[in-house]
């Protein structure tokens, strides 16, 4: 169980983490760090929170915490999570819990004894690994070798596990974009599990379903991913009238014009006729994700798209068309969206008002302003007000 690896990394060294582990083991009980924390440490990926496995109870945490004069707040003690602030910094502490009853959404759980014991509740054996408060990572499982191959696979039986929680599956996706070695192939257990149960995911939440699309959009590559998910199934359950063609090209040009992943450039690329009935995104992510669509479906210039929408837009919206119509996209496209996205119509209502008034001013100053627009921007405000 236990290994000759162990974790060198600032956040565990931080006096404030230590104090926490030291808190537990003071009193005699286990201080583990667990799950995300471990394998980004043993990957050299950032980390942004702090778990730890205990073998207290909840109770017994909060005792722990307000001996060592540390703030203890019971974010989810009926499930046995404590989050103790250590000067500022949250460290979620969770006892070693086993799954009892389970409905495909959430567990009933009993405290558990043993490390192998919470090990075996948790997904991918990527994510049962845990560290000691020195560093010495410690795999009841055999993590460590899937992680070195950058392999994703259940913890022992895949159908088992996403009984479980159905949101499993989304996540197995996920882990796979984000940690995967796409020349490894996906666990074809795995696979056969998700074609066979993937209906299941019916009963989550439209939240927690978005979520992890969301983050599986923001991986550095997501098109391998995508694929797999197309071709058991599970793409077009989600999202119906999806194809992940233009995702291939999309992320291609993303990475030679060194732009950044966009979770709603990319689930535009999916397709025009895209059904998103199952996802709940924000009235700011449907707003762009439905200018996305109405630029690809008409003909509007990217500067115009710069001038009325900004840069970000017409720079999606020039990458989204390169990947539709399988052409390079011009890299001095985006200097000039930029340059064109600072351009203000020179003339202004009050220039025009002592000539006219009401519906007639707005309609000169629209007529005057595509003018403008034919004209690249060229025309001078003296050149606009003659044409009036």
């Amino acid at each position: 169980m236990g290994s000759d690896l162990k974790i060198s990394v600032d956040w565990l060294r931080h006096d404030a983490t230590q104090a926490v582990c030291a808190a537990l083991s003071s009193r005699g009980f286990q201080a583990l760090f667990v799950g995300g924390c471990v394998r980004n440490a043993l990957l050299g990926a950032p980390v942004s929170d702090i778990d730890i496995a205990t073998d207290a109870h909840p109770l017994q945490i909060m005792e722990c915490a307000k001996s060592a004069n540390l703030k203890a707040v019971p974010t989810g003690i009926d499930h046995g999570t404590v989050t103790i602030l250590s000067d500022g910094i949250p460290h979620e502490v969770t006892t070693f819990r086993q799954d009892v009853e389970t409905d495909g959404r959430r567990a009933v759980v009993a405290f558990a004894d043993t490390i192998e014991q919470d090990a075996l509740r948790r997904d991918f054996t990527m994510n049962a690994l845990y560290a000691e408060a020195d560093g010495t990572v410690i795999d009841p499982l055999g993590g460590i070798s899937d992680l070195d191959d950058r392999y994703v696979r259940f913890i022992q039986d895949p159908a088992q596990r996403i009984r479980e929680d159905y949101l499993r599956i989304l996540r197995f996706f996920r882990f796979n974009a984000w940690y995967a070695d796409p020349t490894q192939g996906y666990d074809p257990e795995a696979l056969a599990a998700i074609a066979d149960l993937f209906e299941g995911m019916e009963t989550l939440s439209k939240e927690r379903v978005t979520s992890e699309m969301l983050k599986l959009f923001s991986a550095p590559v997501a098109f391998s991913a995508i694929s797999v998910m197309s071709q058991v199934g599970v793409l077009q359950y989600l999202l119906p009238g999806a194809t992940p063609k233009a995702l291939g090209l999309l992320e291609h040009f993303e990475a030679s014009m060194s732009v950044a992943p966009s979770p709603m450039r990319r689930l535009a690329s999916l397709g025009l006729d895209l059904e998103i009935s199952r996802l709940r995104l924000s009235k700011k992510e449907l707003t762009t994700l439905d200018l996305l669509h109405t630029a690809l479906r008409g003909d509007m210039p990217v500067t115009e798209c710069a001038y009325f929408h900004g840069p970000e837009h017409a720079n999606d919206v020039l990458l989204l068309r390169a990947a539709f119509l399988e052409t390079p996209p011009n890299p001095s496209d985006i200097d000039v969206i930029a340059t064109v996205a600072t351009a203000r119509f020179p003339i202004t209502a009050s220039d025009l008002m002592s000539q006219l008034t009401g519906r007639a001013l707005g309609e000169a100053l629209k007529r005057l302003e595509r003018q403008w627009l034919d004209s690249d921007m060229q025309l001078t405000k003296t050149e606009l007000l003659k044409r009036l």
